[in-house]
């Protein structure tokens, strides 16, 4: 698949911005089992100490922490629908992404500031403060122009990239599932 450009990147941002805001829907549910792969679920479970059950969140270093353990406050990835098909195309690339979570919700930076809790299926998540940008893979699996987007001032509002979140309360979750902002 050729790459988007700018051009259509930016035409794409409205889409993103109509996101509903305070009330959405759980799209896809993806977990990472392994270095470069991605397993499409049909139910997630949620747990505060691992994240996703079944993701390797849990075994990935962060550079973020100062032993190199993995970032409590990264457990999870979220992408906005709108963004990652914007991004990504076909719904069978958003795995691609490296997201857990893909949601139909405005993640942007004003409806979801760090601290605020999203019921979705029978869990609670929490949005942290931890910034979830466009790195080397994103720009290799979707080209330079997709991550100038995400990490674009433009890009960043809106959380393109998506944003990061940590298991409040375990439970389950589907596609299709109803967003509520708590």
């Amino acid at each position: 698949m050729e790459h988007r450009t700018a051009a259509e990147l930016e035409a794409g941002l409205d889409t993103i911005r109509r996101s509903p805001r305070d009330t959405g829907r759980v799209e896809l549910v993806v977990r990472r089992p392994a270095v470069g792969e991605r397993e499409v679920l049909e139910v997630g479970c949620l747990d505060p100490v691992v994240g996703l059950i079944g993701d390797t969140w849990d075994q990935r270093s962060s550079t973020r922490t100062p032993d190199g353990s993995p970032h409590p406050d990264m457990q999870l990835n979220i992408m906005n629908a709108a963004a990652v098909e914007l991004i990504a195309g076909d719904r069978d690339r958003w795995p691609l992404a490296g997201d857990q979570l893909y949601v139909d919700l405005d993640i942007g930076e004003d409806a979801l500031p760090p601290w605020t809790k999203l019921r979705l299926g029978t869990a609670v998540i929490e949005i942290t403060d931890q910034p979830h940008l466009g790195c080397a893979k994103f720009t290799q699996r979707f080209g330079l122009d997709a991550m100038r987007f995400v990490n674009s001032p433009e890009g960043k509002a809106v959380r393109a990239r998506g944003v990061n979140a940590r298991v409040v309360q375990a439970g389950e979750v589907r596609p299709g599932d109803e967003i509520t902002v708590l």
